[in-house]
């Protein structure tokens, strides 16, 4: 990567940054809430995200919910007064474990004085910590909570054993080369075997080896080392015995009080008949969608001309029931229009159709328009990223207009409405924020659902809960991200950013 136009440093001093085994990130402090810009491959590793996931955001994403560390006022302090700082900090990788970072912080100034960049040195210190904490035991204390837990270990062991046997899940328990320790009665059950076929028996041997896959042996063996869990993997196979089914595969290292870390509990769940229903009923979105759309679109059609017919001497009762009229039906119109569109990208089947425009000029006429049909919200724009993008630009406009108009819908009590651009290192960041309701933290990470909505507005607000689902949809489809930031009573945060050069899929 160039940092030229960044910072103006030698290419040889690039080069050591992006070589370097410490976590290195740059930060932009003339652009608001102090974007990263830059991060090495070290700090990839270290927070376990990829450089689209980091560009853009402030660093505080690696604190997760863990906001109220001294840590981070003393940063806040640092950075207000310009001043160089040094704090241990708690942080959260991607998979949310927990991380101790030592982190160094210096402002980079411009021959006038004024910031314009902060750099951060990463240190993951965690087995430092963890050498400290058990240093600050005495050996009396120890002993005394090793026999504790040795009696806990037991009581627990039974008490899970139970409770596994009782689980409507197939479950099993492998050792570090995938050979089966136990397996519950479930799992038993579930595939007509008996515990003398299973126990004993690798896992890529048993059946006909329909758990034989390389992309599954692959994830396997990432699971002991470097503890990351097999998520979610989907297996479609003829089973011996119960036929055709999908099985919905989960992985993870089994950890008691620090023993056992050498077995791996995998959980199966057969979700044939899930994915059937929700076969089901998509396609029945889309029949109903697609025939529901045919009549309405002539319905549109004649509100349409009954309007343009309208005689002069129309009474006002008259004119008020067709313009309501008239309004209902563009809004059940705009309800299937969504609706087809979760159909299609249910279904794979989104096209997008790219062509180069002007980035700013797009968002400029998408607020105007919303301007116009909003004159009592005051819609502000700041920022320009001077591109030509190339992407479907009927597509973001739908993504800028719903993130605008649920400010304006969601923010009754506030006109205002803040949209940024930005070029931030090689992608464009945009940003709207309201000042309005705000989303609780337990319902944040759920909003871009389909159908999921929030529970106050879902009392206050009409709506299907498929707006947010589309638009992040549609920046995927780009190749790019889109995030919510927001506390109750503050007001909410969306941001999305699309890379310049996306990787050909």
């Amino acid at each position: 990567m160039n940092l030229d136009h960044i910072i103006p440093e030698s290419l040889i001093l690039v080069k050591v940054l992006e070589a370097a085994n410490t976590g290195i990130v740059i930060t932009d402090n003339l652009l608001p809430d102090n974007p990263i810009i830059f991060c090495n491959p070290a700090f990839e590793e270290i927070s376990g995200y990829s450089r689209a996931e980091i560009i853009g955001h402030n660093c505080r994403f690696l604190q997760d919910q863990d906001r109220d560390q001294q840590a981070r006022f003393t940063i806040k302090q640092a950075l207000a007064a310009g001043k160089n700082c040094v704090v241990e900090i708690r942080n959260y990788n991607k998979q949310g474990k927990l991380f101790y970072n030592e982190l160094h912080i210096s402002a980079v100034k411009d021959a006038s004085g004024q910031i314009t960049h902060f750099i951060g040195i990463q240190n993951d210190i965690s087995k430092r910590k963890k050498a400290e904490h058990a240093l600050e035991m005495n050996f009396k204390e120890i002993e005394q909570k090793v026999a504790e837990r040795t009696q806990m270990l037991q009581q627990s062991e039974e008490y899970l054993s139970s409770i596994v046997e009782t689980i409507r899940e197939s479950l099993i328990v492998m050792d570090k080369n995938y050979y089966v320790l136990s397996a519950n009665q479930h799992f038993l059950n579930t595939f007509k075997v008996s515990l003398n076929d299973t126990k004993g028996k690798q896992l890529y041997e048993l059946g006909n080896g329909q758990w034989n896959i390389p992309e599954l042996k692959t994830m396997m063996e990432e699971i002991l080392p470097n503890n990351n869990p097999v998520l979610d993997y989907e297996v479609e196979y003829e089973f011996p015995h119960i036929g055709s089914k999908l099985m919905l595969l989960n992985a993870h290292r089994v950890e008691l009080e620090g023993q056992f870390k050498d077995r791996i509990l995998l959980a199966i769940e057969d979700i044939t008949e899930r994915k059937a229903i929700e076969q089901r009923k998509d396609d029945f979105l889309s029949i109903a969608s697609h025939e529901l759309k045919t009549p309405l679109t002539t319905v549109v059609g004649y509100m349409q001309m009954i309007q343009r017919l309208m005689p002069e001497n129309a009474s006002d009762k008259f004119r008020t029931v067709v313009n309501k009229t008239g309004s209902y039906v563009g809004r059940l119109n705009q309800l299937l229009s969504e609706l087809l569109d979760v159909s299609r990208i249910q279904s794979g089947n989104i096209e997008l159709h790219k062509e180069p425009f002007d980035f700013d000029k797009m968002i400029l006429d998408t607020i105007e328009g919303i301007q116009s049909a909003s004159p009592c919200h005051q819609i502000t724009i700041k920022g320009k990223t001077g591109i030509c993008y190339y992407g479907d630009e009927s597509h973001l406009i739908q993504v800028l207009t719903n993130l605008i108009s649920n400010a304006i819908k969601y923010s009754p009590e506030s006109n205002i409405v803040e949209v940024h651009i930005s070029r931030v290192s090689n992608f464009i960041k945009v940003s709207v924020k309201d000042h309005g309701m705000g989303i609780k933290e337990e319902e944040l990470k759920k909003i871009f659902q389909r159908f999921y909505r929030v529970g106050e507005i879902q009392k206050n607000y009409p709506g299907m809960g498929i707006g947010l689902y589309i638009c992040e949809q549609i920046i995927k489809n780009h190749q790019g991200t889109l995030w919510a930031e927001s506390k109750p009573g503050t007001g909410a945060l969306f941001s999305f950013t699309l890379p310049l050069n996306p990787t050909k899929s």
